[in-house]
């Protein structure tokens, strides 16, 4: 499903859904409910929109975590033992987890949600190695979110209406937010609409709504270890380029790219960028729709554009946050 390709469900199917949740005398417990794991927050985020109550959700990473450097622990091999599905990014996000989940998950039904995504590719030693942040693109996450949805209707079939009402509304925001995000870095000055970050996560997000990624710290992989040189270098390219901002992220230390910000003469922005996790609950980007929103204001009024508030066309009871605007 594309955006703008919306399934339809009747308002009255929905009415009759939640009555009869309502009267049934007999609830399911926890443990009828299929248990899904999911290897990362954006994942889990998406998830937890679609499955609702009707499924054991368990996310492994915390918000905050780095999945490239994700170290697995004892209790990650149990929870995917026990999954009836396991939900991870793939394209080499996670490669710790992923190497884990081919060697305890055979018994558990298995989607690499961000692989239903054609990729974007960058050469490493004479090598296409696709860029794995697919979610930077909005239009991506629409794929994306359908795919989940399929596996979990496979799962519990019981529970499709449910699960395509909330996919359904889960669609429309994100169509909500693809044309918002457009519509703001629109009002970017077109000199100013250039990205320095400190990993290589963020070529989807330019690509789509129309910046250059004018160089990185570090490739689409926070294992990496910038040199001295590619320091060096990189201070020339923000320098050569003439941005007047470059973007700490709020996984990686911010050293690094503040000490090309100060060769560079440059500022770096009082706000990080969101890139491979979602915030912890409570903040200002502790869900996957809040996190591409304050990305957004942060990049938008960093470069010199004219920022708008994002707002959902409902008031998710996890979402407060956007009905407020951010």
């Amino acid at each position: 499903m594309r955006i703008g390709n919306l399934k339809k469900i009747g308002i009255g199917i929905g009415l009759l859904i939640s009555l009869g949740g309502c009267e049934t005398s007999n609830p399911p417990t926890e443990t009828d409910k299929p248990t899904v794991v999911a290897t990362s927050t954006i994942i889990a985020d998406w998830t937890k929109r679609i499955g609702d109550n009707e499924i054991n959700l368990v996310g492994i990473l915390e918000p905050g975590d780095d999945p490239h450097i994700y170290e697995p622990v004892p209790r990650d091999t149990q929870r995917l033992e026990e999954a009836d599905l396991i939900l991870y990014n793939g394209y080499h996000l996670e490669p710790q987890l992923i190497k884990l989940i081919q060697a305890t998950g055979e018994n558990s039904r298995q989607l690499a949600v961000g692989e239903v995504v054609t990729p974007l590719g960058y050469e490493d030693e004479e090598q296409i190695v696709p860029d794995p942040h697919v979610w930077g693109n909005v239009e991506n996450a629409v794929l994306m979110v359908e795919a989940i949805q399929e596996e979990l209707i496979t799962l519990s079939p019981e529970d499709e209406i449910l699960y395509r009402e909330n996919l359904d509304q889960l669609a429309i925001e994100l169509t909500a937010l693809h044309n918002w995000i457009q519509e703001q870095i629109d009002t970017i000055p077109p000199e100013n609409r250039q990205l320095v970050t400190t990993h290589d996560a963020f070529q989807y997000y330019a690509e789509t709504y129309g910046l250059e990624v004018v160089g990185t710290l570090i490739g689409i992989s926070t294992e990496e270890k910038p040199s001295a040189k590619t320091v060096k270098n990189l201070v020339e390219e923000v320098k050569q380029a003439n941005v007047p901002v470059i973007f700490a992220e709020t996984t990686i230390n911010p050293a690094l790219i503040e000490t090309v910000a100060q060769e560079a003469e440059v500022k770096v922005a009082d706000q990080e960028l969101y890139a491979d996790s979602i915030g912890a609950s409570g903040t200002e980007a502790d869900s996957y729709i809040t996190m591409m929103a304050l990305n957004t204001k942060t990049i938008v009024r960093n470069l010199g554009g004219d920022y708008t508030p994002f707002t959902s066309s409902k008031c998710h009871p996890c979402r407060d946050s956007l009905s407020k605007g951010l």
